[in-house]
């Protein structure tokens, strides 16, 4: 059975759909969640599903914390699911082609350095997108930058407020991610 490592500096909403997606699998299973903020409510997620936790700073990023601790739970595919922090070259190189992060938005477009969440859906909507969506890729030294996995979109209607371009780009995160994640076991 193969082993995820989530990554995540927030509410953690992503984490949950995929633990529920890999609960009772034979294929893969949640091993760890970790987060650079000690108060993310992933964490609590985590204790909620009995899935070993910890929290980091970003020194101990710097001193390989997770490339330690992954390689000690012997971690297959790292996921990133709203973690805001740039990977550390460390741990790319330990996972070639095994870390993947979901952006909410259909990259290149609104895609880079302080390209997440909100700030998204508000420039989808200053840009008048008709339709916006999700990107799944691969994790390399530049931020999403990585070969592109999967991609779904979404009609932006004219009326739509930034909030409701979150929720409609949600949905498709909780719908596809575990998925994919899945297909790549």
């Amino acid at each position: 059975m193969k082993k995820i490592a989530i990554l995540a500096s927030g509410n953690g909403s992503n984490a949950e759909e995929i633990i529920k997606h890999f609960d009772g699998s034979t294929k893969g299973k949640v091993a760890v969640i970790a987060s650079n903020k000690k108060d993310a409510y992933v964490l609590e997620r985590a204790k909620n599903h009995d899935i070993p936790f910890f929290s980091f700073n970003r020194k101990e990023m710097e001193e390989a914390v997770l490339e330690k601790a992954f390689e000690e739970l012997d971690v297959d595919l790292v996921v990133l699911a709203g973690f805001l922090l740039k990977v550390p070259d460390g741990l790319i190189h330990m996972f070639p082609e095994r870390i993947i992060n979901i952006h909410p938005a259909l990259l290149p477009k609104f895609g880079g350095k302080g390209m997440y969440g909100m700030r998204v859906h508000e420039a989808v909507k200053a840009k008048r997108e008709k339709e916006t969506g999700i990107t799944i890729h691969y994790v390399n030294e530049k931020y999403d930058d990585g070969r592109v996995i999967f991609q779904e979109n979404v009609t932006v209607d004219e009326n739509d407020t930034p909030e409701d371009i979150a929720k409609k780009v949600h949905a498709l995160e909780h719908k596809y991610f575990p998925k994919v994640i899945e297909s790549l076991l």
